[in-house]
This record gives C-alpha cells, sequence and structure tokens, in this order.
C-alpha cells in the first residue's frame, strides 16, 4: 500500500505528502489543536479549528486564515482504487469481485441471513486474502461463485434478497 496522503486545500490547491516527509516536519504543538510550524525558514502558526475524522475533512487556520481542507489516506486511496464507496453499502443488492482474484473460501450460503459486517467470503488478489463482508443485514439469495474459482474485477459474486 501506497504510504502518502493526499492533501486537498480549497479548490485550488493539492499536495501529496509521504510519511518521511511529514515526520521530518519542523512542527510543535503549542496547545490543544495547535500547532507552530517552521518550514523554509518561514514560520506558520497552525490551529485546527474544526475536524470530522471520519470524512477526512478539516477547518484550518494558518497565520489568521482559514481553509478547508480534505485529506485522503493510503487506505482511503486504496478503497477508492478497489471501487468501493465509503459508506455506500447500504442499499446493495448484490457483491461484486473489487479486483480480479481467486475464491479462497466461501463463508454462507443461499437462503441464510447475515448481519452487517458479516464475513461472506475470502478472495486472494495481489497475494493478499481479503475477507469480504455484507454490507447490510439481509438474505442471500444466491452465490454465483464456487471456491476455487478465478473471478474478473466487476464479476458479480453474491446477491441479496
Amino acid at each position: 500500500m501506497n504510504d502518502s496522503y493526499s492533501v486537498k486545500v480549497g479548490d485550488d490547491f493539492d499536495f501529496t505528502l509521504s510519511k518521511n516527509t511529514i515526520s521530518s516536519l519542523d512542527l510543535i504543538k503549542t496547545g490543544d489543536g495547535a500547532y507552530h510550524l517552521l518550514k523554509d525558514g518561514t514560520s506558520y502558526h497552525v490551529k485546527i479549528l474544526d475536524s470530522h475524522f471520519n470524512k477526512g475533512t478539516y477547518t484550518i487556520s494558518i497565520n489568521g486564515s482559514e481553509y478547508e481542507t480534505a485529506i485522503q489516506t493510503p487506505l482511503d486511496e486504496l478503497i477508492k482504487k478497489m471501487g468501493f464507496a465509503v459508506n455506500a453499502g447500504k442499499n446493495i443488492d448484490s457483491i461484486s469481485a473489487p479486483m480480479p482474484g481467486l475464491i479462497l473460501d466461501i463463508l454462507v450460503e443461499e437462503g441464510q441471513e447475515v448481519n452487517e459486517e458479516d464475513q461472506l467470503l475470502i478472495l486472494e488478489a495481489m497475494k493478499m486474502e481479503n475477507i469480504i463482508t455484507s454490507p447490510r443485514q439481509g438474505v442471500i439469495k444466491s452465490v454465483s461463485v464456487s471456491k476455487g474459482d478465478a473471478v474478473e474485477k466487476k464479476q458479480l459474486l453474491i446477491e441479496f434478497e
């Protein structure tokens, strides 16, 4: 997984910051949500005014000017790349493969009731085992794959009633 963060400030500025760049910043905490940053000989007073951690959005003040920012973590980028949308699973009636891979195990069967976050199947992709979980409560209508099947991205795996 990539270890860089995408930072968007307003509609005008986009930055990519690596973990190394972030850890090398000359940054000192001066109070609750307040920091002093020294970058290339210039001093900046930074204050976090409002934060929505789960959405990755923040309102910050830099030297008295306010900015709306959005930060995408490496995990956020991977989720987007895999074709998943954060918090979009409540009305899903089927699950498709997020990437090409191999079905290692199927943990549910037709007619089975499942709850949100229950494990449905295990997909091996990019030498990693990915547990596909249920995006919602429901009943399994059909399982369209079998253990050992190779699947393509967006191939139908499971349908809900």
